[in-house]
C-alpha cells in the first residue's frame, strides 16, 4: 500500500450506537485542543515546568509507539520508508500537526518544519513566549513512532519553536549517541526514572507548601484567639456593634440566594470583606472570587479586562484572552468602585448582567457566563442617577439587595477588638512579640474619628508595632493625629453617661493635650480661667503634677 492511498474517510469508523470512534484501527478520542492546553497549564501550575514536560513527553511517546504498532498490524507497506511516512500522514489526518515535505529522510538529516503546532499555540495562549522549545508531546509522539518503526532508539527534539518566538517549529531526529552530551538533559525527559524523580520533587514541594500554609494559619489563629478570644472564626469579621451585626446577618442570609448585591460604605470600611463573606457562605464558595477596581482602569482597558478580547482586536492583542467574567465562571465577581464606570461602559455591563453573556472585544459571537456579580461603591448612586451620571436601569439591576457597611466611627464597640486583631496580625508579619495595647493607647483609639476607617486603623497598628519599644503599644507609638484626638461623647457599652462625666473626661483630656496649661486650655474651651480652676478643684485634680492642673496665675 502507498502512503498516498490513505484516505481519512476509510480510516475513520464511527459507531453511533456505542459512541466508539476508531481511526486507522485505533480507538480514538476527540479531545479539544484548548482542553489539552488547559491540561498543560494545570500541570505546570501544580507540579512545575520540569514535571509537566516529563509527563507530556512520555505521554506523546506512548501515543506514537502505539500508533506505529497499529500501522504495522493493519497495513502492508511497499517499503520501510513508506511505513515511516504513513505516520506523518496519520498524524496530519488526526489534526495533531502537519510536516512539511521531506519525510523521514529529512527528519533524520536536516530536519523538518512543523506546520500549525497546536502545542506551541496553546503554550503561547496560557503562558506567553517561552525561553525553550515547547512542543513536548509532539516530540514524544514522533520519537515513539520512529523508534518502533525503525527498530532502534530515535529521539526527536526541537531546535527552533514558534513557542519561543521562532518563525517555525523545526524537528530533528537523532540517536542518543548522535545527540551527545549537549542535549542529554532534554533526553532525560523520555526516561521513566526522570518522570518519577520530577513528580516526587513536585509532590514534595506541594506538600511542604501546604504544611507551611497550615502552620501559618494555626499560628495566626492561636495569636488571634490569645489576643481576642471572642473573635468569630471562620467568619473572621469583628461585629460587636449592633449596626455591624445587622450587616453580617443580612450578608449571610443573602449569600444563600444568587441575587446581585450592592455593597455601599465609605472607603476603607470593609466592603470587600463583606463581599468575600457573601461568596464564602454561598453555593459558589468552591469557585473563584475575583475583585476588580473599576475606578483604577480606563474605559477601553476595562472592557478588555472584564470581557476579554480576540487576537488582533487592537494594537498589542497578539492572542485571544478571556476576561474576568469568564475567569470567575461558577464563582463571584466583585465590581469595586462601580460608581466610577463611564456611561458607555455602564450600557455594556447592564447587557451582560441581564443576558448573562459577554462578548469579547473584536468578536461577533456571545459567550454564556455563570457568574454572581457583586458591586461596591463609596458613592451615593441614587444621587448619581438624579444627576444623570449613573444609569437608572443599571442602578436597580445591581441593587437587588443593598448592604450598607457602617463607618468605624459609627461602630465604636468594634474599634478595640479590631485594633487587637490587626495588632496581632501585624506582629506576626513583623515577627515581633507585642502583647497588646496600653490603657491610655486604648482610650485614645476610642477618641479618634477614624476618617479612613478600618484601613486607617490597620495602618496605625502596623506603625505602632514597628515603633513599639516594649511588649505592648504605648500612646507615643500611635500616629500624631490619633494622639491629638479629643474625647468623643459616645456610649460604647450601651449605657448612657451623665453630662458631668462626659464634661470631666473632656476637660481632663484637653488639659493633658495642652501639657497642663490651664490658660491655654480655658481659651480653647471658651471658658474663663477661674471657671476651669473651680472645675478642676471639684475633680480633685488641683496640685497633681502629671497631666493636670497648675495654680492659675
Amino acid at each position: 500500500m502507498r502512503v498516498e492511498d490513505l484516505d481519512h474517510k476509510e480510516l475513520l469508523e464511527l459507531n453511533p450506537d456505542t459512541g466508539l470512534i476508531h481511526f486507522g484501527g485505533q480507538r480514538t478520542l476527540l479531545i479539544d485542543a484548548v482542553a489539552m492546553g488547559l491540561l498543560r497549564k494545570y500541570l505546570v501550575e501544580n507540579f512545575g515546568l520540569t514535571a509537566a514536560r516529563a509527563v507530556l513527553t512520555q505521554f506523546g511517546f506512548a501515543h506514537g509507539w502505539r500508533m506505529a504498532e497499529t500501522m504495522k498490524s493493519q497495513f502492508t507497506w511497499d517499503s520501510d520508508e513508506d511505513w515511516v511516512k504513513a505516520g506523518s500522514r496519520i498524524q496530519a489526518l488526526e489534526g495533531l500537526f502537519c510536516d512539511e515535505a521531506g519525510g523521514a529522510g529529512a527528519l533524520l538529516s536536516t530536519g523538518v518544519n512543523l506546520l500549525s503546532s497546536y502545542e506551541a499555540e496553546q503554550h503561547l495562549l496560557h503562558f506567553g513566549r517561552s525561553d525553550v522549545p515547547v512542543c513536548w508531546t509532539i516530540c514524544g509522539l514522533k520519537s515513539g513512532y520512529l523508534g518502533k518503526s525503525a527498530g532502534k532508539e530515535l529521539y526527536v527534539l526541537e531546535d527552533r519553536c514558534v513557542g519561543k518566538g521562532d518563525a517555525a517549529c523545526h524537528l530533528v531526529a537523532r540517536t542518543r549517541a548522535e545527540w551527545g552530551e549537549e542535549r542529554a538533559a532534554e533526553l532525560g525527559f523520555f526516561e521513566a526514572t526522570r518522570l518519577k524523580e520530577t513528580l516526587d520533587v513536585s509532590l514534595h514541594r506541594v506538600t511542604e507548601t501546604l504544611k507551611a500554609a497550615e502552620r501559618k494559619l494555626r499560628d495566626h489563629h492561636r495569636a488571634l484567639v490569645k489576643v481576642v478570644p471572642e473573635v468569630e472564626e471562620p467568619l473572621g469579621i469583628i461585629a460587636r456593634s449592633s449596626s455591624m451585626r445587622k450587616v453580617v446577618d443580612l450578608a449571610q442570609r443573602v449569600a444563600k440566594v444568587d441575587s446581585t448585591v450592592l455593597i455601599t460604605g465609605e472607603s476603607g470600611s470593609g466592603k470587600e470583606r463583606i463581599a468575600r463573606l457573601v461568596h464564602e457562605r454561598s453555593t459558589r464558595s468552591s469557585g473563584p472570587f475575583i475583585a476588580v477596581n473599576c475606578g483604577a482602569i480606563t474605559e477601553t482597558l476595562l472592557e478588555s479586562e472584564l470581557f476579554g478580547h480576540a487576537r488582533g482586536a487592537f494594537t498589542g492583542a497578539t492572542q485571544d484572552r478571556p476576561g474576568l467574567f469568564e475567569a470567575a465562571h461558577s464563582g463571584t465577581l466583585l465590581l469595586d468602585e462601580i460608581g466610577e464606570v463611564s456611561p458607555g461602559m455602564q450600557v455594556k455591563l447592564l447587557r451582560s448582567l441581564q443576558e448573562r453573556e459577554i462578548r469579547r472585544v473584536g468578536e461577533n459571537k456571545s459567550r454564556r457566563v455563570d457568574v454572581r456579580v457583586l458591586a461596591a461603591t463609596n458613592r451615593d448612586l441614587a444621587q448619581g442617577v438624579t444627576a444623570g451620571t449613573f444609569r437608572q436601569d443599571l442602578y436597580y439591576r445591581i441593587k437587588v439587595v443593598d448592604l450598607h457597611v457602617p463607618s468605624l466611627r459609627e461602630r465604636r464597640d468594634d474599634v478595640l477588638p479590631l485594633a487587637r486583631v490587626l495588632l496581632a496580625d501585624a506582629a506576626l508579619r513583623m515577627k515581633r512579640k507585642i502583647g497588646g495595647l496600653a490603657p491610655d493607647a486604648s482610650d485614645q483609639l476610642l477618641r479618634y474619628e477614624w476618617p479612613g476607617n478600618v484601613r486607617e486603623l490597620e495602618n496605625a497598628m502596623e506603625r505602632a508595632v514597628a515603633l513599639a519599644r516594649g511588649s505592648r503599644v504605648e500612646l507615643e507609638d500611635l500616629p500624631e493625629e490619633v494622639r491629638q484626638a479629643f474625647p468623643i461623647p459616645v456610649a460604647t457599652t450601651g449605657a448612657v453617661r451623665s453630662l458631668d462625666e462626659v464634661e470631666k473626661d473632656y476637660i481632663v483630656a484637653a488639659l493633658a493635650l495642652n501639657g497642663g496649661n490651664q490658660t491655654h486650655t480655658a481659651e480653647q474651651l471658651k471658658i474663663g480661667s477661674a471657671t476651669l480652676y473651680r472645675k478642676l478643684k471639684s475633680y480633685g485634680l488641683i496640685g497633681k503634677k502629671k497631666g493636670a492642673a497648675e495654680t492659675p496665675s
